[in-house]
């Protein structure tokens, strides 16, 4: 049994944490907020393979509970024109389709049948350092406390601290030139099936909404910027929605209806990638999720990889004999496949931020694509990917 200490209470780290307790491992997450992430996030479409990777855990009841069938997708264009309607990722054995949770849910679900099932969650410990000593790691906090372990999991998001550790010499994070924002609104009635995902690659934005089964709309909205904001100018000003109505106004769909039925408009936050991160792990510390592989979320598989990793992560810590090969298998199992996703959601995103000019000539190919689509659908290899939690992992 390994003391696994876990920096990052999001999702990537506490699904790691079941994973781990689950195999006979002892986790404990160290989470940087001071008591819990409630409420942070917006919302998420989580993917079937993740679902899939989900039930040997027994988790995938418990999310299916939170969220609703997100089974297909219309798409079309600003002028109205559609463009394609074909399922969303598939489905699985069982009838299980995409779910469309709200993360804050999502978060705060795991987060409380991790405590009961007895792992430890310290709050407020934001990882300042690590080091290696000897068969263990000491892992130190920003608050002046330290603790010490077997190995270390980095499942510390988007600007880990973990990944530098690692790697002093690691990349910077890929700006996609794309703000996101969206929101739920309430008061509508349309005329759109429930969980059918609408996403209108418009003139000047693209836009997204989706019916709950209750009626309310969640929605979201890709704002091209080509210049990175800084903190400053990720916040919602007075302006804010007036300007996304106007840009939206242009394009034949309820979008504008949408945003203005909306209470509550989400804080824009930029859309980053790493297309390769070159050093995931030591002999005992090791980076999971956004941490090693950041994906648009054009690729609507965010989630989905970090429970992959999650589950991966377990299977190689209770299956090979030692730590620092475990770590080494695990990133073998992972790195190509992650890799590839996080290139289809560059692909996938890069449509969206399209100039004027480029929006002409973009709304051509996607036409004509659609018009003949491959006979293989090139998403297909995110969502049909299933792990084997039972299948020993070799060495």
């Amino acid at each position: 049994m390994a003391k696994a200490l876990i920096a990052g209470g999001g999702i990537a780290g506490t699904i790691t944490a079941i994973a781990l307790h689950e195999t006979g491992h002892e986790p404990v997450i160290h989470e940087a907020y001071d008591r819990t992430a409630e409420g942070v996030g917006a919302f998420l479409t989580l993917a079937v393979n993740g679902l899939d990777a989900l039930a040997p855990l027994g988790l995938k009841s418990l999310v299916k509970g939170l969220g609703f069938d997100t089974p297909r997708i219309r798409m079309q264009l600003g002028n109205g024109r559609e463009l394609a309607d074909f399922a969303l990722g598939g489905e699985l054995e069982d009838g299980t389709v995409s779910q469309t949770v709200l993360r804050s849910e999502l978060y705060v679900a795991l987060r409380d049948e991790a405590v009961r099932r007895g792992i430890e969650i310290r709050y407020g410990k934001r990882l300042a350092d690590a080091r290696e000593t000897g068969d263990s790691v000491l892992a130190t906090f920003e608050d002046g406390s330290s603790t010490e372990g077997d190995l270390l999991i980095g499942a510390d998001g988007l600007r880990s601290r973990m990944r530098t550790i690692i790697d002093p010499r690691a990349p910077s994070l890929r700006y996609v030139p794309l703000l996101n924002t969206g929101g739920l609104a309430e008061g509508l009635r349309l005329a759109d099936e429930p969980g059918v995902m609408h996403m209108t690659f418009g003139k000047r934005l693209f836009f997204a909404h989706v019916v709950h089964p209750d009626g309310g709309v969640w929605w979201f909205a890709n704002v091209p910027r080509k210049r990175e904001p800084s903190p400053g100018d990720l916040i919602v000003t007075a302006t804010w929605r007036e300007d996304l109505i106007r840009q939206l106004a242009v394009d034949r769909t309820p979008a504008v209806e949408i945003v203005r039925a909306t209470r509550e408009i989400y804080r824009p936050w930029a859309t980053y990638d790493f297309p390769s991160v070159p050093t995931w792990r030591t002999d005992r510390m090791v980076i999971i999720g956004d941490a090693a592989h950041a994906t648009s979320p054009a690729a609507g598989q965010g989630a989905a990889m970090a429970i992959e990793d999650a589950v991966t992560l377990a299977r190689c810590l209770r299956d090979v004999p030692s730590i620092p090969k475990a770590l080494a298998v695990y990133e073998g199992l992972r790195r190509e496949r992650v890799e590839a996703v996080v290139e289809r959601g560059k692909r996938n995103g890069d449509d969206k931020a399209a100039g004027p000019v480029g929006r002409v000539i973009r709304d051509f190919f996607l036409t004509r694509a659609f018009k003949n689509p491959p006979p293989e659908d090139p998403n297909a290899f995110m969502w049909r990917h299933r792990i084997d939690w039972e299948a020993p992992v070799a060495s």
